[in-house]
């Protein structure tokens, strides 16, 4: 019936964003790496805003991370690049599911557009990242807050879109789910790269 979107669709889709999910925190490996590692993200993630997912986001790439704040605070970028990618991709496809009302169609596809500005604004945060020296140190994080915080403000505006009570109340909280996520690993990015930029301040 048009209009709806039905429990079998719907668990469906939630079968896929867990899988996603999944495969995004775990994609990195699973190498045993010294516990100096381990703990060092664990003390780290303490001094973000979601310390339970920015641990479980970045562990399993301890062995990668080390013991430094500059691969911690690139691999939390990388991790939330990951993500909006999946996510977005995700709602491309939903949107041109049969059986959602043409408001949820477009709140989908504003949503897409504001996630791929999230998705460049993350790029370029990496690609600063990989070329940060010393002499050009200020200029270049103080690049990469700005465009973290503008990839925070791309989702923000996307869950925005999902507003109201004419919205289906399953696409609502699938969409808000996957957003959220999002904006939640972009904040513990963004705290990272912070407590990075203020070793050298």
């Amino acid at each position: 019936m048009e209009g709806t979107f039905s429990d079998h669709s719907f668990k469906f889709l939630l079968v896929l964003l867990a899988l996603s999910s999944y495969i995004n925190f775990s994609s990195a490996g699973r190498q045993i790496a010294p516990q100096s590692s381990t703990e060092f993200i664990r003390t780290s993630c303490s001094s973000t805003t979601y310390p339970k997912l920015c641990f479980e986001s970045l562990s399993t790439r301890s062995s990668l991370i080390q013991t430094s704040p500059q691969l911690l605070a690139h691999a939390a970028l990388d991790v939330t690049l990951s993500n909006a990618k999946s996510t977005s991709a995700m709602m491309l496809t939903l949107s041109k599911s049969h059986g959602m009302k043409p408001r949820e169609v477009q709140a989908m596809q504003d949503c897409v557009e504001e996630l791929g500005g999230t998705i460049d604004e993350l790029k370029n945060s990496i690609s600063e990242m990989d070329k940060i020296k010393g002499s050009n140190f200020g200029l270049m994080i103080n690049d990469i807050q700005t465009w973290v915080s503008a990839a925070l403000t791309d989702e923000n505006t996307c869950s925005d879109g999902f507003q109201g009570n004419n919205m289906n109340g399953n696409v609502k909280t699938a969409v808000r789910i996957k957003v959220l996520t999002i904006a939640h690993l972009t904040s513990n990015a963004l705290a990272l790269v912070n407590n990075y930029a203020s070793l050298h301040g």
